[in-house]
């Protein structure tokens, strides 16, 4: 998943009062990783990882993250896009 803004991440995390390490935990992933996304080093996540930072912020997911194109496919990758069983 592809972070629209690296701004919009830090705002709402400030605005909810969320450390990197914080939104670290609730994500499932690294303080340093967030870090990343915040300073724009990083521009793409897991959708999983997408998913919680979402959640933890309280904002839907869309206002974050766009799906990315898989190098691989060229499919979208959407979040829970598993097919069914």
């Amino acid at each position: 998943m592809q972070l629209t803004s690296p701004q919009t991440l830090k705002a709402l995390m400030e605005q909810r009062s969320f450390s990197y390490d914080r939104l670290a935990r609730y994500a499932g992933c690294s303080k340093s990783f967030i870090s990343h996304l915040v300073k724009a080093r990083k521009k793409s996540c897991t959708p999983r990882i997408a998913e919680n930072i979402a959640e933890a912020l309280e904002v839907p997911l869309e206002i974050l993250f766009v799906p990315s194109i898989s190098a691989d496919s060229g499919r979208i990758i959407k979040p829970n896009s598993r097919s069914a069983a």
